[in-house]
């Protein structure tokens, strides 16, 4: 059901105010000449009814332009035996066919101006062929007009809805980098951070259960907990510094300065801690893009990570395979006497290997839970 409001009416307010304006004008001028002329009739009370009707048509058009426009021409029609209803019924008929032109098809709009020039033509009586031109000009003009602003009024609701698509997908495409630059910083502070912890978590330990039994050992298990603590803070103050500075892009290379060739360091760690990594390497060594080398270190110390806090023994086997567009990781170790923890450093490891368009793997096989990662890296051997 539609409900009355102003704004809804406004142009129809507009179109009565204009119509009453404009035949008043004409009924002031039709007055002054018949004082000025005796011999002219004066106004018919007759003649305000058909202004009147006439100023209800223009109201209406814009809501009903159609039927508004039949009628108009049926009122023209029928001014062809009634004069006084004639001039306003052909005036309000002018103007419902440029309403039609502005709100129709091309077709029906030039249908509807041919339908206006015949039946002014028929209700006027003037066969004259100056009279007839006149007449299909006029039409043919308040169809021209109409369809102008028609076409006007498509290219600015075009360019308008244009704007606001464009709008919308760059509110869209910021709130996508918003959120792959939330999963981005979590993933690199759980990869920072959970490693780090966990070495801290068992040297402590280690710590604790020989502080007094074996001095000498304790303080070297503390030792290595104030180097993973150190380096911890590092790692984060190299995080927090990119996030901190609005002018930094995401995802350069200010990033935690960690590749392969910090392995070695992280090897002897989780040895550090009780864990033995047979490592074995095939395939020539090279430099990696920047981004393929943080993915592999990453991927390598969360695997670590978990084969130490998860693994039924105090084994794990690392092989990286080098061919000459990619590089392959694969951490294997004993299936975990229980289940395995929350999953964020797996699905962490699965994104950073897609986002730089490779793939990874995780799963038990043959009694051992294997992670296999392969992550594109193009470069030039070393």
């Amino acid at each position: 059901m539609r409900h009355w409001s102003l704004g809804t009416w406004r142009p129809q307010l507009v179109d009565a105010v204009a119509g009453v304006v404009l035949f008043g004008a004409t009924s002031v001028v039709t007055f002054a000449q018949s004082v000025d002329s005796p011999a002219e009739p004066w106004p018919d009370p007759l003649d305000a009814v058909a202004a009147l009707a006439a100023v209800l048509l223009i109201t209406l058009r814009r809501r009903r332009p159609l039927p508004v426009f039949l009628t108009s021409a049926g009122l023209t029609l029928l001014g062809a035996g009634v004069p006084w209803l004639l001039k306003p019924a052909g005036f309000a008929l002018l103007i419902c066919t440029y309403t039609v032109a502005t709100t129709s098809r091309r077709v029906i709009a030039w249908s509807c101006g041919v339908l206006a020039g015949a039946v002014a033509f028929v209700a006027a009586g003037d066969r004259t062929g100056s009279g007839a031109v006149a007449i299909f000009v006029w039409a043919g003009l308040a169809v021209v007009v109409g369809d102008l602003v028609r076409t006007r009024r498509a290219y600015r609701a075009e360019v308008v809805d244009r704007a606001r698509r464009v709008e919308r997908s760059r509110e869209e495409e910021t709130r996508r980098q918003v959120v792959e630059e939330r999963l981005r910083i979590a993933r690199e502070l759980h990869d920072v951070v959970a490693h780090h912890i966990a070495m801290i978590n068992v040297q402590a330990g280690v710590a604790a259960h020989l502080l007094r039994s074996s001095p000498d050992q304790a303080e070297q298990s503390l030792a290595h907990v104030r180097q993973a603590g150190r380096t911890v803070l590092d790692e984060l103050s190299t995080v927090l510094g990119v996030l901190r500075d609005p002018d930094h892009p995401a995802g350069t290379a200010d990033e935690p300065a960690r590749g392969l060739q910090h392995l070695p360091e992280l090897i002897d760690q989780v040895t550090g801690v009780g864990l033995r990594v047979e490592h074995t390497q095939v395939g020539e060594v090279r430099t990696l893009p920047a981004a393929t080398d943080l993915a592999a270190y990453r991927i390598i110390q969360e695997s670590l990570t978990n084969a130490h806090k998860y693994a039924s023994d105090d084994r794990a086997r690392l092989r990286l395979c080098f061919t000459a567009t990619t590089l392959e990781i694969t951490v294997d170790n004993h299936l975990p006497d229980h289940p395995r923890g929350d999953g964020y450093g797996l699905i962490g490891m699965r994104e950073r290997a897609v986002a730089l368009g490779g793939e990874l793997t995780a799963g038990a096989t043959g009694g051992r839970f294997v992670v296999r990662a392969l992550l594109p890296a193009p470069g030039e051997a070393s």
